[in-house]
C-alpha cells in the first residue's frame, strides 16, 4: 500500500506518538511522512499525493488538518484515515476511531474503505458540521483564545461556552432547506454531515455520511434556563425530544441575515457573511473505517455502502 501521512506539527507529543506507533505497525511500514509549516499545506500535499496515485493519505492533527487534507483529496480514489489529535474530533467519534493515537494507528491498518458525502458551504468543503450561531461564535472564541496562547482542549471550550451564555444574543435568521425553511431567532443553525461535534455532542443522532443529504439542525432561542436544561440531551442522543429543535434533510439550504454573522467549516472560524449557501456533493471522498462501524446496522453508512 502505498500511503502518506500528514502531521500538523501543532499536535505537539500526541503526534510524535503516532509517528511512533505507525513506524512500529507492520502495516504502515514505510509510509511517507511529511509535516505542515502554514495554512494551505496539507491541502497541497493531499492533492499531490492523490495526483501521484497514492492509496491513502492519513491526517495527523485536528479537525483543520483533516478538513484540508480531504480538499485535496475530494473526487479522487485516495482515501482518507483520520489520526485525531484534536480538541473536537467529532467526525473521528461518528466512525468509531479511538482518540489515542495508538489505537488509532491500529484500527485504521484493519480499517476498510467507504465512500462518503461532503458538505460545501459558500464553496468551501466540510466532513462533519458547519453552521452559524452560537457554535460559531464560541469557536471564533476559541480559535482567538488559542492564537493569544491560551490552553485549548474540551474543557477550555466548555468554559468559554459558558462564558458566551451570558452575552449571547440569538440572531435573526431566513433558512429555505429543501422543501422547508425557517424565518425568526435561532440559537444554532447548524448543517450536519456527520452526527456530533467535538465532545461527543450529537446534534443529529441518526445522520448518515452517504445518503447525499445534509440534516440541517435549528435550535430556537429559548430562555436560558430552557437552553441549559436540555443541554444534557446532546450527550444522550435524545436531543430530538427538545420542543425547540427542528430538523430539515435537504441537499441544498440557503441561510441569511441582516448583518455579517460567523460562521464555521468543522469548528475553524470563517469570515462573516450575510449570506451562506450550502450544498452537498455525494459520495465524493473516500475514508477508512473501522469494520465494525462500516458494519453497524445503526452506524452513519447506509447499507449499499457496506
Amino acid at each position: 500500500m502505498k500511503a502518506r501521512a500528514i502531521l500538523n506539527p501543532r499536535a505537539g507529543l500526541a503526534a510524535r506518538r503516532a509517528l511512533e506507533a505507525l513506524e512500529g505497525h507492520p502495516a504502515w511500514r514505510g509510509i511517507e511522512v511529511m509535516v505542515t509549516k502554514a495554512r494551505g499545506d496539507a491541502r497541497a500535499m493531499a492533492a499531490d499525493a492523490a495526483a501521484a496515485g497514492f492509496d491513502t493519505v492519513l491526517s495527523i492533527g485536528g479537525d483543520g488538518t483533516a478538513n484540508e487534507v480531504a480538499w485535496g483529496l475530494l473526487g479522487s480514489d485516495t482515501a482518507l484515515g483520520l489520526i485525531p489529535m484534536g480538541s473536537g474530533n467529532g467526525l473521528a467519534r461518528t466512525l468509531g476511531i479511538p482518540l489515542r493515537p495508538d489505537r488509532a494507528v491500529a484500527a485504521l491498518a484493519g480499517a476498510v474503505r467507504r465512500r462518503m458525502d461532503v458538505g460545501m458551504i459558500n464553496g468551501r468543503p466540510f466532513l462533519n458540521v458547519a453552521g452559524a450561531g452560537f457554535d460559531a461564535q464560541v469557536g471564533a472564541d476559541f480559535h482567538a483564545h488559542g492564537l493569544r496562547g491560551g490552553r485549548r482542549g474540551v474543557m477550555t471550550y466548555v468554559r468559554l461556552s459558558l462564558l458566551r451564555t451570558w452575552s449571547y444574543r440569538a440572531e435573526e435568521w431566513r433558512l429555505t432547506a429543501g422543501d422547508g425553511g425557517f424565518a425568526g431567532r435561532a440559537l444554532v443553525i447548524a448543517f450536519v454531515n456527520g452526527r456530533q461535534y467535538g465532545g461527543g455532542a450529537i446534534v443529529a443522532p441518526g445522520a448518515r455520511l452517504d445518503d447525499g443529504l445534509l440534516d440541517v439542525v435549528v435550535i430556537e432561542d429559548a430562555p436560558r434556563f430552557e437552553i441549559a436544561w436540555n443541554a444534557t440531551r446532546m450527550f444522550t442522543g435524545s436531543i430530538e425530544q427538545f420542543r425547540r429543535y427542528r430538523h430539515l434533510p435537504a441537499k441544498t439550504a440557503r441561510l441569511s441575515a441582516a448583518r455579517p454573522f460567523p460562521h464555521h467549516r468543522d469548528g475553524e472560524p470563517e469570515e462573516g457573511a450575510r449570506q451562506l449557501e450550502v450544498t452537498v456533493q455525494p459520495l465524493a471522498l473516500g475514508i477508512l473505517v473501522p469494520k465494525a462501524t462500516a458494519d453497524d446496522p445503526r452506524g452513519p453508512f447506509g447499507p449499499d455502502n457496506r
